[in-house]
């Protein structure tokens, strides 16, 4: 039984619709911890912003209406991800306690980026 569960985690961390999702949901649990005033405010917005777009430009590119289109929607999933570490990055020096957590995001956020690019670079113009 325990390595059906270890089979599901290691599918589940597979699944890049599931894992933007993950993502996003993190990035909002994240978001509500951090101690808010006039520079995290904007730093929260941006990395809201940025998070939770990777997923959702997965999403529509799940659902392309054409080959162009997915390459479009893929390119837009690699920019937030790098945009989204850029922020968690920022988070760091505006809110020091909160390092350990944005770090951890941080890394995800990295191999996401790196899924994207390695996708992009798969398809041809």
């Amino acid at each position: 039984m325990e390595q059906n569960d270890q089979n599901n985690q290691i599918n589940k961390r597979y699944d890049l619709s599931e894992r933007t999702v993950k993502f996003a949901e993190d990035i909002i649990k994240f978001c509500k911890i951090i101690p808010e005033n006039t520079i995290t405010k904007q730093i929260i917005i941006q990395l809201i912003k940025a998070g939770t777009s990777v997923g959702a430009n997965y999403s529509e590119a799940d659902d392309a209406e054409s080959k162009m289109d997915f390459k479009h929607k893929i390119g837009i999933c690699k920019k937030e991800s790098r945009e989204a570490k850029y922020w968690l990055k920022i988070i760091n020096t505006a809110c020091p306690l909160c390092k350990e957590k944005a770090d951890m995001l941080w890394v995800e956020a990295k191999e996401l980026n790196l899924i994207f690019n390695s996708i992009n670079n798969k398809l041809k113009n």
